[in-house]
């Protein structure tokens, strides 16, 4: 039985969807480029043309997963009343965690050592950025220190990932009552924020 041959393009996200699933399954560390090439039905050398090995490959996995996500959690948060935002934010990242398990798992594995700036941490850092932006106008035009919105960011993007990450052992309830849950958390605490927060006596 002949192989069917693809165009090079279609071969590349042949291997992007198979290393997706390999990685999202073995981790970065249990996943062998052979492995990746028996399931494509190609050669090793294959792999290595298109991505120069293991660690190129998962790169470009990471990459485009980061970007799918902030884009869908930018778009939720760029209309609506604040409260309205955080909710969107929170449903977009737990929808993410619903609906593409296995780019999740790649997200929240360790990454390799060599790639510090991949992964979870990055993606959180520049969801978190965004966010913050939305907040810091939010804040200024309360009269906060727009200075202070990068906290709450970090700290709202953090709640909702550990949450997700809980929620895919779970699988209960649905996420978008989740999503109610964690943006009224959110929404009461920012809701009476203090102007100036000092340590209480």
């Amino acid at each position: 039985m002949s192989r069917t041959r693809l165009s090079a393009s279609d071969r590349r996200a042949q291997l992007v969807e198979v290393g997706r699933a390999v990685f999202a399954k073995r981790g970065y560390e249990g996943t062998s480029v052979e492995e990746i090439a028996d399931r494509a039905k190609v050669s090793k050398p294959i792999v290595y043309e298109h991505f120069g090995g293991k660690e190129g490959l998962y790169a470009v996995i990471v990459d485009r997963e980061m970007e799918y996500v902030v884009r869908r959690i930018t778009e939720a948060i760029s209309t609506g009343t604040p409260r309205e935002r955080i909710e969107q934010a929170a449903l977009a990242f737990l929808t993410y965690v619903r609906d593409q398990p296995d780019g999740f798992a790649i997200l929240a594995q360790d990454t390799p050592q060599k790639s510090p700036s991949s992964g979870m941490a990055s993606l959180l850092n520049d969801v978190a950025e965004r966010v913050g932006d939305v907040f810091a106008s939010s804040f200024k035009a309360a009269g906060f220190d727009p200075k202070t919105a990068p906290i709450y960011a970090h700290a709202l993007v953090g709640m909702v990932t550990f949450v997700g990450r809980w929620w895919t052992e779970t699988r209960k309830p649905t996420v978008e009552e989740v999503a109610m849950h964690i943006s009224a958390l959110a929404w009461m605490g920012l809701r009476h924020l203090p102007k100036r927060p000092a340590r209480r006596k």
